[in-house]
């Protein structure tokens, strides 16, 4: 089916429509952009630059995404922003898009971003990731796949948070999210694992149990990091899923690493 163009609504020349997309009142879409099949843009939604809106994705009342990046020093640059296939971008979402010389903004399938939260420059979020109510991303940050983001929550430029991770509502988060944890507050500490996320991801107790024990070793008091990685790495079984929460650890990064709270109890260590 053709696309559906509301009569107040904005197309540029140049703008391409997927079969089905609807474009409805008062929105106004950029020459560059690109509107996937099934798209929805609901109403004054306002659509910058070289942006990419995957099919069956649905953009509520006044978001603005693909805009130019709030980089003082490249401003005005319309940066690439892809965004994938069947999210949900809720009421006054702003994306931005990248800055020179990066690979731009990406947003992956089935995202959902709650409203008023903000993505900026050359963020790269996974797929199937929450942000909800108020959340703010500085540049460059990086979230993995089924991560979620509570409500009101800042994360410092460049931070990366591992996949099925968890932060809690109202936490300043400015060091990495190690995959499969859980953390929260203001700075961010970590309380253990995101078991409530991971067994409603379908984890079973063995797995549980490698990463639990993975966690404890990692996170013991003492021996330097690189040490605690390789007694985890040797103690543990080599199962994808420690390795994931290793190598993410071992990855260079500009940010700190979240860690539990100096003093924290042992069901914290544990994380139970």
């Amino acid at each position: 089916m053709s696309p559906r163009i509301h009569p107040s609504a904005i197309v540029e020349d140049g703008a391409r429509l997927g079969d089905d997309a609807e474009i409805g009142p008062f929105c106004r879409v950029g020459g560059e952009a690109v509107v996937g099949a099934r798209a929805r843009l609901v109403s004054h939604v306002v659509v910058m630059g070289r942006a990419r809106i995957g099919a069956g994705t649905q953009i509520f009342p006044f978001a603005v995404v693909g805009a130019p990046s709030q980089d003082l020093k490249t401003q005005g640059h319309d940066g690439a922003l892809k965004i994938g296939d069947d999210c949900i971008i809720r009421e006054g979402v702003t994306i931005n898009g990248g800055t020179p010389g990066e690979h731009g903004t990406r947003i992956g399938r089935g995202c959902a971003l709650l409203a008023y939260s903000h993505v900026a420059h050359d963020c790269r979020l996974g797929d199937h990731v929450t942000l909800s109510n108020n959340v703010l991303l500085g540049g460059h940050v990086e979230i993995g796949d089924h991560a979620m983001v509570g409500g009101g929550t800042a994360v410092h430029q460049f931070v990366r948070i591992g996949a099925h991770a968890f932060v809690a509502g109202l936490s300043g988060l400015e060091g990495d999210v190690a995959p499969y944890c859980l953390a929260g507050g203001n700075r961010a500490h970590l309380f253990g694992l995101n078991l409530v996320g991971l067994r409603r991801r379908g984890f079973d107790e063995q797995r549980i149990a490698g990463l639990r024990a993975a966690y404890r070793l990692v996170f013991a008091k003492g021996a330097p990091l690189d040490a605690r990685l390789e007694a985890a790495e040797a103690a543990t079984d080599d199962t994808a899923d420690v390795k994931t929460f290793l190598d993410f650890l071992r990855a260079p990064s500009q940010r700190p690493r979240c860690a539990p709270r100096a003093g924290a109890d042992d069901a914290t260590i544990d994380g139970t």
